[in-house]
């Protein structure tokens, strides 16, 4: 079906046109498999998303979210990003037809090196930040940006491409129209979106902040030991460059994240600003520096320990799934008040929306105990005007039996006065009969008929 600024769903079987191989990844509600298209004998990776069936349900993709996903990737077309090459659809899935990215994970690939200079980090850093600068020419925030979804294009090169993927959560941010939502993985999100505020470009800059963290130390610098700990450190923007990971990282490196973990989105580097930082713009142009930055070999030990880590604990509610689940999210936050125990004195700033988000609570609740009261107070005064009127019904059931009553009385009255008028009447024309005889035996003709005429009359 086409919809407006959509290409065309195929509604073809997919399976006529490519034949679908082994699986490469799995998410909550997608499978992506190795495909070759028949035709050309091109291998493509063929994302398998399962469609909602029904607004109620909370399985599958809602279809809205697929086509926002095809809309966007087919806008781009850059050497680190993935590509689009067709979309079709069943009853139950839709297939998105992607670029092969089948060189796995940047993590996995450095933690297999025993060492790794800044120097090279920065290369590949260098590349996420091109990617994500051609998404913000473009007005379109990624949202999901962390380590699984930086995946390199061929790693059997000396230095591979990066090619970011899985758009399953961008949006096109519009000029003057507010965007909020909750989603993204715990551990990389902003603080824009664990406190629920209006959402830019600006979020993907502070999720590429923690990814270069980890890069160079192996350590996450928010993750707690819960999601609502972990949620905890976002807001409060509470980490650290602990020496026994970050001896070897030069201060140019902790300068770059410092201005990526930025609370405030005015005071975080744009991509321009990254790009610019000295730490990234010296990759391969300054070769005192480069020397230098060589020379600094960070160990992947602990990198390889995070990755292992990653894999092994990642759990289906990793990622919020959408606005839906708002009224959770608010009930995670109730519950981060007895994680956050220990930060809260130091934390001023997180106090202030824990209050603002009690007094909203309380607000609502005096304003239903007020309805409440309201509608008590209604429903007692309906109870009573419906007495009322039950007793004024039984008031006027009397008086219509006492005036049932006084009508058969009248009527009985009625019925004995019409018998003694007819008597009556009976008797005044046997009086009439007999006078008109006594007076036709004691006048004339003439004048008897002028006594019945002026009788008559």
């Amino acid at each position: 079906m086409r919809t407006t600024g959509m290409a065309l769903f195929k509604q073809q079987n997919v399976e006529d046109f490519y034949d679908i191989g082994e699986e490469l990844g799995s998410g909550q509600f997608a499978v992506v498999k190795r495909c070759v298209e028949k035709s050309t004998g091109t291998e493509y990776a063929a994302k398998f998303i399962k469609k909602r069936q029904s607004r109620s349900s909370r399985r599958g993709v809602r279809k809205e979210e697929i086509e926002r996903e095809v809309r966007i990737l087919q806008e781009l077309q850059h050497p680190n990003v993935i590509s689009l090459h067709d979309v079709y659809e069943s009853r139950t899935d839709v297939v998105l037809i992607l670029e092969l990215v089948s060189g796995g994970e940047l993590f996995d690939f450095l933690a297999q090196k025993e060492t790794l200079s800044e120097e090279e980090a920065t290369q590949f850093i260098k590349q996420v930040l091109d990617g994500v600068q051609y998404l913000h020419s473009k007005r379109i925030a990624h949202f999901d940006l962390k380590p699984e979804n930086i995946m390199l294009l061929d790693r059997n090169i000396p230095l591979p491409r990066i090619k970011l993927i899985d758009f399953g959560l961008a949006h096109k941010i519009e000029a003057g129209t507010e965007f909020k939502n909750i989603f993204g993985t715990p551990e990389f999100v902003a603080p824009e979106i664990v406190n629920y505020e209006p959402l830019g470009l600006e979020a993907d800059m502070w999720s590429i902040g923690v990814i270069t963290y980890i890069l160079l130390s192996g350590a996450s610098p928010f993750l707690g030991d819960s999601k609502q700990e972990t949620l905890g450190n976002i807001s409060g923007v509470s980490y650290q460059f602990d020496e026994e990971f970050f001896n070897n990282t030069s201060e140019l490196a902790k300068s770059f994240i410092r201005q990526l973990l930025e609370k405030d989105t005015r005071k975080r580097m744009t991509i321009h600003d990254a790009l610019n930082h000295p730490w990234i713009k010296s990759c391969g142009q300054t070769e005192e520096y480069s020397a230098e930055k060589k020379a600094e070999q960070l160990k992947t030990k602990r990198l390889k320990e995070y990755t292992i880590h990653l894999h092994s604990s990642m759990s289906q509610n990793n990622t919020y799934a959408n606005f839906e689940r708002f009224a959770l999210m608010l009930e995670d936050i109730s519950l981060m008040e007895n994680g956050l125990s220990a930060v809260a004195g130091a934390n001023h700033t997180l106090q202030e929306d824990m209050e603002a988000l009690l007094s909203i609570y309380n607000d609502k609740e005096a304003w239903y105990k007020e309805e409440s009261e309201a509608a008590r107070k209604q429903l007692s005064q309906v109870r009573y005007e419906y007495r009322k009127v039950q007793a004024t019904r039984r008031l006027l059931q009397e008086d219509m039996k006492a005036v049932d009553a006084t009508l058969e009385t009248i009527s009985g009255k009625y019925s004995q006065r019409q018998s003694q008028l007819d008597t009556l009447r009976q008797e005044l024309t046997s009086d009439m009969q007999w006078l008109k005889g006594v007076m036709g035996s004691l006048h004339p003709e003439g004048v008897l008929d002028s006594i019945q005429s002026s009788r008559l009359s």
